[in-house]
């Protein structure tokens, strides 16, 4: 069975692998149709992502087809299309008994510390396995990405009226912006690229945005439209630790703060006259949880997102490899890539 692997940073090549087999109790066999290609793609592409391993086939962003079901598995059918949960936890440990799956001690994430789904078929735990069948291939490898979104502005809150940054307007900030439009909340989109932000005005629709220019020029800005108070949720998708560190000063006095983006270096930030003064709460957002999965699902079939302005670039297995290269260039102006299997 074909399947591409990522051998070492900058390394992909074609592999054949075994057969998945049959699916046991609980399980299901699917195919893949679809695998999104991500930001956590791109840095475990280029040896910066904190939890990739080594050889891994990569693909967690998946719209897939049940071709066979396990006993016990009342959930879904043979033909369901289905969307991804590529959260793998134990069930068992603390944060898995709080209903924190998303943060599992022992989480395994497909195409991150497992092999993932840039191949033909795989075995999953069908309570991984979200029916969609409203929803085409590529718009079921979309809601992983939106979830991720989803799950950051439910850690935040957001209420209607209020003020939500979000800084950084690649794939993961784009789907905190349909959420944080969805809340009801004004919001405000920062980014160091021209293309981005006009991008997020023109097909997003959220006119207000700010250009990073490394001095005070945004804050000012961003206090001009916020009549003076500045934004009441920021949400930082940048996966910079000088943006992450820098972010703390773009909030309201009570506002909170998301980290969604990751980052392997340290974060700093001023404590007493900025993060105690006014009163922060500072979040960490981290993957996201089964019920954003059928919320999203929901939304899409209701024309509540539109999915149409997401994927940019597409190719198929053959051509991935020597596409992936080029969509690492931010002059492409890729914002979502989907290969289709």
């Amino acid at each position: 069975m074909k399947a591409i692997q990522l051998e070492k940073p900058q390394s992909l090549r074609r592999v054949d692998i075994p057969e998945p087999g049959s699916p046991g109790v609980g399980e299901a066999l699917v195919r893949v149709h679809r695998v999104g290609i991500c930001g956590t793609d791109y840095g475990g592409y280029l040896g910066k992502m904190p939890f990739f391993s080594y050889p891994r086939i990569p693909g967690h962003e998946l719209g897939v087809e049940v071709v066979a079901v396990g006993s016990g598995v009342t959930n879904m059918k043979v033909g369901d299309r289905c969307s991804v949960e590529p959260y793998m936890n134990c069930q068992q440990c603390h944060a898995c008994r709080q209903g924190h799956g998303n943060c599992c001690e022992s989480l395994k994430v497909l195409g991150v510390m497992m092999d993932g789904g840039m191949t033909e078929r795989l075995v999953l735990p069908a309570r991984k396995l979200h029916p969609a069948n409203k929803l085409t291939s590529e718009q079921c490898a979309l809601v992983e990405t939106l979830a991720i979104g989803c799950h950051a502005i439910h850690r935040a809150k957001p209420k209607a009226g209020e003020n939500v940054l979000v800084i950084g307007a690649g794939p993961i900030g784009l789907s905190v912006i349909e959420f944080a439009k969805l809340s009801g909340a004004k919001t405000i989109v920062m980014d160091v690229n021209h293309q981005r932000l006009a991008f997020v005005r023109e097909r997003m629709g959220v006119p207000d945005t700010l250009l990073t220019t490394g001095d005070s020029a945004e804050l000012k800005q961003l206090g001009e439209l916020t009549n003076g108070q500045l934004a009441d949720v920021v949400v930082d998708a940048t996966g910079s630790n000088k943006s992450m560190g820098h972010a703390l000063n773009y909030c309201a006095f009570a506002g909170r703060l998301v980290y969604v983006g990751i980052t392997q270096q340290e974060v700093t930030f001023p404590h007493a006259a900025v993060m105690h003064r006014r009163e922060l709460t500072l979040l960490a957002s981290r993957n996201a949880l089964a019920p954003d999965f059928a919320h999203i699902i929901k939304l899409i079939e209701d024309r509540q997102i539109d999915t149409r302005p997401w994927i940019t670039h597409r190719a198929d297995f053959d051509s991935l490899i020597g596409e992936f290269p080029h969509w690492l260039k931010p002059e492409t102006g890729v914002i979502k890539a989907m290969v289709s299997v």
